[in-house]
């Protein structure tokens, strides 16, 4: 697989944590969506729709957290689904590319398991990007691309 290191820029989103269960996660996700069709923020390139997962034994409690985010350049008005304004910091990361179901992942766990051991690097403690590439219900989970961020310790901010 291969492993590029990047900076990932800073990005403003519309932010909705999820503190659940994974196998609740979609449930978040479809509030997310429905935001961005109430909202009309339907083109992907300006529009990109990311996960923040963090890493376990990272969250309080340890308990289960992802924020499902939209890459925005309005602000994001009081509402009641949740969603905040946040921002997704800069910060020199690995980057890899999964293509096939984002149920099994495999680019992450080649970045945490296999990559990152040999690689002389530290993770910083943020949460992995995951930027769901291609959305949307006719997406098949075969063709899904998920481009995975892991940021790393080095001059991460």
């Amino acid at each position: 697989m291969e492993v590029r290191l990047v900076n990932f820029p800073e990005t403003r989103v519309a932010l909705l944590p999820h503190r659940d269960s994974p196998a609740t996660e979609h449930a978040t996700v479809l509030q997310l969506v429905q935001w961005k069709l109430q909202h009309q923020l339907l083109d992907q390139e300006r529009y990109r729709t990311y996960g923040l997962h963090y890493l376990p034994g990272t969250a309080p409690d340890s308990e289960h957290r992802v924020d499902f985010c939209l890459s925005i350049h309005e602000t994001v008005e009081p509402n009641t689904l949740g969603i905040v304004e946040s921002t997704i910091p800069t910060c020199r990361c690995a980057l890899a590319r999964d293509i096939g179901s984002r149920l099994d992942n495999q680019a992450v766990k080649y970045l945490v398991y296999d990559w990152l051991p040999r690689s002389g690097e530290t993770v910083s403690g943020a949460p992995i990007i995951f930027h769901y590439v291609n959305v949307g219900p006719t997406v098949k989970a075969s063709d899904a691309i998920t481009d995975v961020y892991l940021p790393l310790h080095t001059q991460c901010i």
